[in-house]
């Protein structure tokens, strides 16, 4: 009986034979599976693995809460900005509009200080003149010198 071989049969074990594998780790009659096959873990590292799971899910999920908050930030700082170009308009429209309304205003003033004092008024009657027959004035002639001295000079 060959008992340190890698192959041991139930005949050489004898009566002392009992099946499960606590009382025969021996045994190893024909290798069925081949092959490379994941370790078992151990409770730390599925402990471990388990709390950096949560740990990237909840990081996952901070992140995209933080995609969320920029997105909404941006889109209001958007608006913001489109108010304060509106408001700068308006503003503008209006400076324009008051001194438009400032003109119409002394203009009106001043009619109504015309108006008041009776600088303007209108002819009671019209006068009817006859016509004057009027000359028109000689043009003066210039005389002119048939002849021309010549300077010398520069």
């Amino acid at each position: 009986m060959n008992i340190n071989s890698s192959k041991v049969r139930k005949e050489d074990l004898g009566n002392n034979y009992v099946s499960g594998y606590n009382y025969n780790p021996i045994r190893q009659e024909e290798i069925v599976l081949e092959g490379s096959f994941k370790k078992e873990n151990s409770i730390k590292s599925m402990a471990i693995q388990k709390v950096n799971r949560t740990l990237r899910n909840f990081l996952l999920l901070l992140v995209l809460a933080s995609f969320a908050g920029y997105y909404f930030a941006m889109t209001s700082e958007f608006n913001l900005n489109n108010l304060s170009h509106q408001i700068s308009t308006l503003n503008d429209e209006n400076a324009e509009l008051e001194n438009d309304l400032n003109k119409l205003k002394s203009l009106r003033n001043v009619d109504t200080r015309v108006s008041q004092s009776n600088l303007l008024q209108k002819a009671g009657q019209v006068m009817q003149v006859s016509a004057v027959g009027t000359v028109a004035p000689e043009a003066k002639k210039i005389k002119v010198s048939s002849t021309f001295d010549w300077a010398i000079g520069y």
